[in-house]
């Protein structure tokens, strides 16, 4: 059953991750990940990044992973990912 946000949201064609405030991940291949609509960040190692979504807890696996570019709004990982887990 969809709540009022999710009708206003398809009554006016707008995307669900800026209507609900819904974390967009979006994966380059195995090299670089960009995380939308993000709380905040958990933890930061070369093996492992977690972030606090509005949907959970987003965990990046990887190798040599960076926080490339920061904002309020969006993250950029960057390495080689072998995996994206909510938790």
């Amino acid at each position: 059953m969809l709540n009022v946000k999710e009708k206003i949201a398809n009554s006016l064609s707008l995307p669900k991750e800026i209507a609900l405030d819904l974390p967009l991940v979006t994966a380059t291949g195995r090299g670089e990940v960009t995380i939308e609509n993000y709380k905040n960040l958990l933890e930061f190692t070369d093996i492992r990044i977690r972030i606090r979504t509005k949907e959970g807890v987003l965990t990046i696996e990887g190798e040599r992973l960076l926080l490339r570019h920061v904002t309020t709004e969006n993250l950029l990982v960057t390495g080689r990912v072998t995996g994206i887990l909510f938790e």
